[in-house]
This record gives structure tokens, C-alpha cells and sequence, in this order.
């Protein structure tokens, strides 16, 4: 018997590469005897990926495959977690910044991802969850969160990550409208003014490969950082220690690790909303928790990691 397979597909995602490259995954699985079905549902718009999840049948299938960015998979993860549907999932990394499944070395290569399919791992990862809404990989708010929001798709289109830096260096000026946040995470209350913060289930966000250094997708923790207010001559040399992975340890900084907490803010003129995954989500204030091993993913084996 082959596999049983249901794939999720933005047809937009990977400059626009992504349906070729799952045709050659097919072509490659059904070459070598290895495929029996595979069901494409290709979005359109918002929450297509969701309800295309979220209308899943794990007896029908053997794998749930979401080809796209960190929006589509942060979609298809919503989907199953409020259907309440355990299936593996396996990620096709065609995302402009894919940083869930690149942290976790999934593979780009059509032959490779197909190899994976035919001799999958699983592990269990946790998810993190923001009221009703779910993230895979990072929340966020305030200016970084912003520069995401702003990057026109055509441009992300063209230039991938490049994108983002682009759209940061015209927003360096906004880099010291702060907000009053306030933070309690147990018997412990945190205040700050911050001009962004980021609770993030992986190292990985927004292409920094270890922005949340200490972040495991199985610890059953999730990791909390703040930027507090900065001034245009410190950002430059905070760039600096975020590259060489020392930006924790910035007076700057405030960094913590947590299962179950919440965020305010409640002296902000203006409605804060969150980014969930590249996604616009819900405002503040708002209680955040990690769901441990929430999400089957399919990985490669270690031995035919490339």
C-alpha cells in the first residue's frame, strides 16, 4: 500500500515554485511505487489553509502535507487544533522565511522531501496558543511586527528575505515608540517600556536563526522576549550581538522562558495587535500558553539529513 497523502498548497508561496515542486515530490513518490492517493487543495485567501485542515479526515489519510510559508502552516496548525485532529504533519519549506521549518531542517529539495515521506520520523512539538488563536512559531508585536505587516507581497515575491531588511532600515526612526507593557507570568509581574516583544516556540524569527537562543519545540516551554526602549545610536550595535547570538545578555533585553502567562498593555493610545506567524491575530491584553506536544511532525531521519 502507498501513502495516503492530503496536501494544504499556497500556490503563491516560494516565488511561486511551490506547485511545481510538490508535482515533483508526486512525480518522485509515484516513480518509485510509493503513492496510492494525494489530494490537493490549493488556497485562494485567508483561511482557506484552516478550513481545508479543519475538514480532514486522519482514517483517510496518512500524512497532512502544508506547502507554504510560516501563514499557511500557522493556518493549517489552527485548523487541526480547533477540529481536535492528531494526523502527522509534514511541512514543505517554500515560505519566503520559513522559520519553523527551517529550524527543524526539514527539507526544500523535491527528492528529498519525497524521501522523507517514504521513511518519516515523528516527533511531537509543542504549539503555542494566544486566546483562541494558535501560533507554530512566533508571536509578535510592535515595530518588527510591523515591518512583516508592511512588506508588500510582490516585493517578498522577488527578493525574499531581503524583503524584510529592506522595510527595516526605513523603519529604524520608529524604533523608540515604546508602549507600557506589563506581564504576569505566575507570582511574578514584569513592567517595561518595550518598542516590540516576541514569544516564540523556535530559535528561529523572521530569518535571525537564534534571536530566542534557548527555544526547543519539545521543551513544553515557550521564550519571552522584550526589546526595551532604544535609542537610534544603540540599535546598530544591538544588530551586532543579535548576530553573534549575544543579545540576550543586553541591558536592553529582558529574556524569560514560561508555560502559561499574560500580556497588557494598558496604557496604549491605540489598539496593539499581534502577529501570529506572519499573520495579523488578536490584540492585547491576551493570556498565552504553550499546548506541549501538541503538533505529530514528520522530520527526516537523522541519518538522511542533508
Amino acid at each position: 500500500m502507498g501513502l495516503r497523502l492530503k496536501i494544504i498548497l499556497n500556490p503563491s508561496s516560494g516565488r511561486e515554485t511551490a506547485r511545481s515542486n510538490i508535482e515533483n515530490v508526486l512525480s518522485y513518490l509515484a516513480m518509485k511505487g510509493s503513492i496510492e492517493r494525494a489530494d490537493i487543495n490549493y488556497t485562494s485567501k485567508r483561511f482557506d489553509a484552516m478550513n481545508f485542515a479543519m475538514d480532514t479526515d486522519p482514517e483517510e489519510y496518512d500524512m497532512l502535507i502544508a506547502a507554504g510559508g510560516d501563514g499557511t502552516v500557522n493556518e493549517v496548525v489552527t485548523g487541526l487544533m480547533r477540529a481536535e485532529i492528531d494526523i502527522p504533519v509534514a511541512i514543505y519549506n517554500s515560505g519566503t522565511v520559513n522559520d519553523f521549518a527551517t529550524i527543524n531542517r526539514l527539507p526544500s529539495a523535491p527528492q528529498d522531501f519525497a524521501r522523507m515521506l517514504e521513511d518519516p520520523e515523528f516527533v511531537r512539538v509543542d504549539c503555542g496558543k494566544a486566546g483562541e488563536s494558535y501560533f507554530m512559531n512566533v508571536l509578535a508585536a510592535g515595530s518588527f511586527a510591523d515591518v512583516i505587516y508592511n512588506v508588500q507581497p510582490d516585493l517578498k515575491t522577488a527578493l525574499g528575505p531581503v524583503a524584510y531588511w529592506i522595510s527595516a532600515m526605513k523603519d529604524i526612526p520608529s524604533l523608540n515608540n515604546s508602549e507600557h507593557i506589563i506581564i504576569h507570568n505566575g507570582d511574578e509581574t514584569i513592567e517595561t517600556d518595550a518598542v516590540m516583544f516576541f514569544v516564540s516556540n523556535t530559535s528561529s524569527v523572521g530569518g535571525f536563526r537564534n534571536l530566542m537562543s534557548q527555544a526547543d519545540v519539545t521543551d513544553g516551554m515557550l521564550d519571552v522576549m522584550l526589546l526595551k526602549k532604544i535609542e537610534r545610536n544603540e540599535i546598530m550595535p544591538l544588530f551586532g550581538k543579535i548576530i553573534v547570538g549575544d543579545h540576550i545578555n543586553s541591558d536592553k533585553v529582558i529574556y524569560f522562558q514560561a508555560t502559561d502567562f499574560s500580556i497588557e498593555a494598558p496604557e496604549a493610545t491605540n489598539k496593539i495587535t499581534l502577529d501570529l506567524d506572519g499573520e495579523k491575530g488578536p490584540s492585547l491584553p491576551i493570556r498565552i500558553s504553550c499546548v506541549p506536544r501538541a503538533i505529530n511532525l514528520v522530520i527526516p531521519r537523522k541519518d538522511n539529513q542533508i
